[in-house]
């Protein structure tokens, strides 16, 4: 193909409001040559001068080619009308060199309030693309331009990557753009071109994959997005761990605002907080001051919150463990894994559990734990952890994540103690070194730990062997040139996917 083509283009003026609105969409195929690309389009409407839409990226399609798309509304006015019939061209720089579609030298042309125009190469089109399902969608809505007499049109689809596939039909309603846009716009219209709808009920799925399958004319089209079939998928499930390290910075409400907006940006859905701390106040505490709290306040809401504390910390602080999720929790739960409940001993070691049912993904079990050092009771804290958590690993639960600071070294004696005595294994390492992760986790290689010499990790995300989620990334988050330092910890975020 040419190094950029027409998809589709969409002329319709919509009555919905006060006022005549005019949208035009344009969308184009690209050819991937460099990240940093620019596409645009030149169009006119009949009365007006030349003008650039910017388009932007929507979505991968087949081995090298993107999709890209422009919008434009306009909305009439005394002073200003609207587009009526329009010439575009469409434009592409990348490489240091710009190169036009222009139709052959005469433009595209779309007349105004006539609903789609296929390009020549793609009698069939996908309209309105989005790779993203939102977090309660349980139908995803195709809809489909075919160009021609189209005898059947129909989605062939899976949620579970083809082990089982459905086909819905899609339906042609002649008063499609009445309905949607209050539009004069007919289907067919002037230009054969037809708009198909379905709807997929996916329910809970974290993807759905798709194809369209097209009988038109008597011959079979398939629009299977350049042979990947198009793919709609929910956000991948992010958790993140950090130790606050218990009111002992400097500038320490700058630092909390800096995590709260790291997870905004991050988007990230869970957060597991060691030393959490609020103001002794003679072992009342003190909710104003608590710092997984004060994090809490600066996310947008919903946002959810538990916490608990396990000793006095630093002599001042009610010293504990939070979680914040996106999610509601289903259950919580707070317990002393270590042989001391004094608040006084600073090895009373208290973890926090929370249950939550992560749309497309389903029940997941947190824990949100401090363990005390290997020299002060870590095997044993871990063994009533880890028990614990599988007590709780009902046949509902997909997953069961233990995370926080474990204080014991990657490659330690305490490290090698959660290798030989559980199915637990570290996500981290899992994504960023994963020779080292099977010679110790797979292969229990001899003399394994040398692979993990020059790590230095004592935080973790565990999951358990065998449970139905998968780490696709991970990072350090709060090191120079990401967020800066905000604690004596690095604070490590895990992306994953269900498996």
């Amino acid at each position: 193909m040419a190094e950029i083509e027409l998809y589709y283009a969409a002329s319709v003026i919509s009555r919905r409001q006060r006022a005549p609105l005019q949208r035009l969409t344009f969308v184009a195929l690209v050819e991937n040559r460099e990240y940093a690309k620019r596409i645009e389009v030149r169009w006119r409407g009949e009365e007006g001068e030349w003008q650039t839409a910017t388009a932007h990226y929507v979505a991968p399609y087949g081995d090298n080619l993107e999709l890209w798309r422009a919008e434009v509304e306009v909305t009439l006015a005394d002073e200003r009308p609207l587009p009526g019939n329009v010439q575009f061209a469409l434009v592409v720089n990348q490489q240091g060199r710009e190169t036009w579609e222009n139709n052959g030298g005469v433009n595209y042309t779309i007349e105004a309030d006539a609903g789609v125009l296929v390009g020549p190469r793609h009698p069939v089109a996908l309209l309105d693309f989005s790779p993203r399902l939102e977090p309660e969608q349980r139908v995803a809505p195709v809809t489909v331009a075919v160009h021609g007499r189209a005898a059947q049109v129909a989605i062939e689809w899976s949620t579970d990557g083809w082990q089982t596939k459905h086909r819905t039909a899609c339906t042609l309603t002649r008063r499609y753009w009445d309905q949607l846009e209050l539009s004069n716009a007919r289907n067919p219209n002037q230009y054969a071109v037809g708009v198909w709808t379905a709807r997929l009920r996916i329910r809970e799925a974290f993807r759905v994959e798709y194809a369209i399958v097209a009988d038109v004319d008597g011959r079979q089209h398939w629009e299977n997005c350049g042979g990947r079939n198009f793919s709609a998928r929910r956000d991948n499930f992010k958790v993140l761990i950090l130790n606050l390290h218990c009111y002992q910075e400097d500038d320490q409400q700058a630092k909390l605002t800096t995590i709260a907006q790291a997870i905004r940006e991050q988007n990230i859905d869970v957060i597991c907080l060691q030393e959490v701390a609020e103001h002794w106040n003679d072992g009342a505490g003190d909710w104003a001051s608590n710092t997984a709290r004060i994090i809490h306040e600066q996310l947008p809401q919903p946002f959810y919150l538990c916490t608990d504390w396990s000793h006095r910390g630093f002599d001042r602080y009610r010293e504990g463990v939070a979680i914040l999720s996106r999610y509601p929790f289903m259950r919580t739960e707070a317990r002393y894994v270590s042989a001391s409940h004094d608040p006084y001993d600073i090895h009373a070691r208290k973890v926090l559990m929370g249950q939550i049912n992560v749309p497309g993904i389903g029940v997941i079990n947190l824990f949100s734990a401090h363990l005390s050092w290997w020299s002060n009771g870590f095997a044993a804290q871990f063994d009533a952890l880890r028990a614990w958590a599988e007590r709780r690993a009902t046949r509902h639960v997909v997953a069961t994540l233990l995370c926080g600071d474990f204080n014991i070294k990657a490659g330690s004696e305490g490290y090698a103690h959660i290798v030989n005595s559980s199915d637990f294994e570290d996500q981290f390492l899992k994504v960023t070194d994963r020779a080292a992760f099977d010679a110790v986790f797979r292969r229990r290689q001899e003399h394994w730990q040398s692979a993990l010499t020059h790590d230095g990790r004592i935080d973790f995300i565990l999951l358990k062997r065998g449970d139905r989620l998968r780490p696709v990334a991970a990072q350090r988050l709060f090191v120079e040139g990401a967020y800066g330092r905000v604690s004596d910890h690095e604070g490590f975020l895990v992306t994953f996917e269900p498996v």
